[in-house]
């Protein structure tokens, strides 16, 4: 059926006079509302106020204006006959095509605004007429982004109407839009007081596609989008290798844990391999080809077929050592067109470009399904601060030398699943135990990968250590100064045994579990 009129009534107006331009081009006739018809009429556009098409002014300063059976019959109108008389009986003309966004309600609470005002900007007419189109998607196309604009108007262009297909996308997302709004002004009214979690929680996401498998063949599983998702985070990443594999959901979790570890590193180049989640490398150099050849030999082993990220623009030496080995994945904010040309010749390896970059502190909140129910947490954002406000407990004082190295160990050992200890030098890991039940193995784990070159490093623990085995293991294996948050039953032991083998101690304070 031919779209004969559209009302346009948007709170972003990104892109709108453009789209009703098309509109109009097309002989559709414009139907507006304050803000939205004053933008059309000063861009040279005929608009016939919705007042006008109703005989009713708008009251209450604007608050009821679209809520009127004109409107309302207009758009739920079906192709009948019967309809067509029932909406001619009260002057009213069908509506084919409804534009609408919504007040800035999620923005307003954002901005720390007053109760009053958030309350105000819960919108009430633009849910409805969403909801109405999106429901008589038969006829009626429903615009809710101004990223579909282009493709509504290409498909008007050449007969005047969208096709069913494109009006029953559009409709889905227009109810995922209107879902997600009810779900923020819910989190809203259902907040408690003090807290930071709102009493129901909702949650909107956009799939993205589906996953080749889930963490083992016979799962299945998909990759879903956060609608609030900040650039620089994985959702909003480009991939850059033109027909390759699709990440899959273990190569997505990876990426994610090794984005989220060199993340910690802005003060020069960086690199940090991942395995299983789990960092098997980090290291800082004068360049990033160096940080990388660093990250990778600190156990070549594990790296093989492993997870890359990089915390700068990849140069061609930096593609030329990440081409010599085979990696599952290499993540950075860009890429040369030389180093980009090299690492598309390398088989089956993703590439994928952040292009904004978030730092270590940036506020997010983390997801974990149980049986049941959903833990939510905000994420562990200290930024690594912490390690240079320790309390130092030993005789001996780290060296200058010491501290750059727990310090460097400390911002690793957060993104190492638990029991996490980290065996490092000033700018490199040297051995990483992770994932153990009893923290001295951990600790007999990360002097094993190390090897020689736990002599003369540093340990980092991302929790107290309840025996003293495990700095006794420690100092055995060459380890000459410690950080752990402290806290244990038997500190006075810990420090004892530290101060025994002439071990530098300090107390965090801050503990870095990763479960």
């Amino acid at each position: 059926m031919r779209i004969e009129r559209a009302l346009v009534s948007v709170s972003d107006k990104t892109g709108v006079v453009d789209f009703a331009k098309g509109l109009a081009a097309a002989g559709i006739e414009i139907l507006s509302t304050g803000g939205t018809a004053k933008a059309l009429r000063d861009a040279g556009l005929t608009v016939i106020d919705v007042s006008e098409y109703t005989q009713s002014p708008e009251i209450m300063d604007g608050r009821v204006k679209t809520l009127h059976p004109r409107v309302h019959g207009g758009i739920l109108m079906r192709d009948l006959d019967e309809d067509r008389a029932a909406l001619s009986s009260i002057g009213g003309k069908p509506i084919g095509l409804v534009c609408v966004n919504l007040y800035p309600f999620e923005k307003t609470v954002a901005a720390g605004a007053e109760h009053d005002e958030i309350i105000e900007n819960i919108d009430i007419g633009g849910p409805s007429m969403v909801r109405s189109a999106a429901k008589n998607h038969g006829r009626v196309t429903i615009v809710t982004e101004p990223a579909d604009y282009g493709r509504v108007l290409e498909a008007i262009a050449g007969s005047g109407e969208t096709t069913l297909a494109l009006r029953a996308e559009l409709a889905a997302k227009a109810f995922t839009h209107t879902a997600a709004y009810d779900g923020a002004i819910a989190a809203y009214m259902t907040r408690e007081e003090g807290s930071a979690y709102p009493g129901t929680l909702t949650l909107s996401f956009r799939k993205g596609y589906d996953v080749r498998y889930g963490e083992n063949p016979h799962q299945t599983g998909a990759f879903y989008i956060d609608r609030d998702a900040e650039p620089g985070s994985l959702a909003l990443t480009q991939s850059l290798d033109e027909g390759g594999k699709e990440l899959s959901f273990n190569n997505l979790v990876d990426v994610d844990a090794a984005l989220d570890a060199v993340r910690e590193f802005t003060e020069g180049p960086a690199a940090v391999v991942v395995k299983h989640t789990n960092p098997c490398g980090v290291a800082r150099a004068a360049t990033l080809e160096e940080a990388y050849r660093v990250a990778r030999e600190a156990d070549s082993q594990s790296a093989f077929g492993g997870i890359v990220a990089l915390n700068q623009k990849v140069d061609l030496a930096t593609a030329g050592a990440l081409a010599e080995t085979f990696i599952e994945c290499v993540i950075a904010p860009g890429y040369d067109d030389d180093a980009l040309a090299k690492l598309k010749k390398k088989g089956n390896l993703r590439i994928l470009a952040t292009g904004a970059w978030l730092g270590p502190e940036h506020h997010a909140l983390h997801y974990k399904r149980i049986s049941g129910g959903i833990v939510v947490q905000d994420r562990d954002a200290t930024g690594g601060a912490e390690i240079r406000e320790s309390k130092v407990v030993s005789k001996r004082e780290p060296t200058k030398d010491e501290w750059a190295a727990l310090e460097f160990a400390w911002r690793v050992c957060k993104h190492v699943k638990s029991n996490a200890i980290i065996f490092a030098k000033p700018d490199r890991t040297v051995g990483v135990g992770a994932g153990q039940m009893a923290r001295v193995t951990a600790v007999k784990i990360a002097s094993e990968k190390s090897g020689e070159l736990s002599q003369g490093a540093v340990m980092a623990s991302d929790a107290f250590f309840p025996f003293p085995d495990g700095i006794e293991a420690a100092a055995a294996a060459g380890i000459t100064a410690v950080a752990h948050p402290g806290g244990s039953k038997n500190d006075d032991a810990i420090i004892a045994a530290a101060d025994a083998a002439g071990l530098a101690m300090v107390f965090t304070g801050v503990r870095h579990f990763r479960h």
